[in-house]
């Protein structure tokens, strides 16, 4: 799967869908959030074996910052964020198509550490001996807010929050970690998955966190066929396998 996925990312992602007709259709634009980089451009080459006159761009980043382009008029036809917060900030201005959303994938949020690092974590008692945390914005950007969550959660927010150090998406709290910038970080356990110079030091219990879902939906106004085929796809079984390779839980 590295292998593949290796191939994938060294040439532009183009996506298609062979929808009926003999003339190429316009991009198919995906705004999707930063942890979904690998197991979605997996996905799309798979769309594109069976799609071969569309064309997929995606746009990666904080679902946050994703919702706020949206809302500033970028040119989206979908936007798959890793939670339902943003997503709703964009419903809420009447752009996301009616009946055209869905929880789609599930995560679980982890520590990480450098991999060198000695040590472990046996649970969130053993957090005040960590230094510096990097997280996503634990404001706005999903990672960071469901690792605000947990903390607050578990009564540790208050005397942790002067170490963490926020970044724009969850992407750059793991480069943190893996440069040995930071002593830990939180982030998606796919995330862990994909940075070997990592490794988990504690997995927050799914009963301990808030519950971690992706949402998908179609920008009001941009159901075409071939938006409503990768629509379909992505929230289809054979797509829920892709994402399952790379650690996330694909939801019934």
């Amino acid at each position: 799967m590295i292998e593949r996925l290796s191939t994938l990312l060294s040439v532009p992602l183009l996506v298609a869908g062979t929808l009926g007709t003999g003339t190429a259709q316009k991009p198919i634009r995906i705004f999707a959030a930063a942890s979904l980089t690998d197991a979605l451009a997996t996905a799309i080459a798979d769309f594109d074996e069976a799609h071969p006159l569309s064309r997929v761009v995606p746009q990666f980043g904080a679902s946050s910052d994703l919702a706020r382009q949206i809302l500033a008029g970028a040119p989206a036809d979908l936007f798959f964020s890793a939670d339902q917060r943003q997503l709703d900030r964009v419903a809420a201005k009447g752009l996301i198509e009616k009946g055209a959303r869905t929880d789609v994938l599930s995560n679980a949020l982890v520590v990480v550490r450098h991999r060198d690092e000695p040590g472990t974590v046996d649970g969130p008692w053993d957090f005040d001996a960590l230094g510096r945390i990097a997280m996503a914005d634990p404001q706005v950007v999903p990672a960071g807010v469901y690792a605000r969550l947990y903390l607050e959660n578990q009564g540790l927010w208050a005397r942790l929050k002067h170490k963490i150090i926020p970044t724009l998406d969850v992407r750059g709290a793991l480069s943190a970690v893996a440069s040995g910038n930071v002593d830990a970080g939180f982030v998606f356990r796919t995330d862990a998955a994909i940075e070997d110079r990592v490794k988990i030091v504690y997995a927050v219990p799914r009963e301990d966190g808030p519950r971690i879902l992706y949402t998908l939906g179609i920008i009001e106004g941009r159901s075409r066929r071939d938006v409503r085929a990768l629509y379909d796809y992505l929230r289809s079984a054979e797509a829920g396998k892709v994402f399952a390779e790379f650690g996330f839980v694909a939801l019934p």
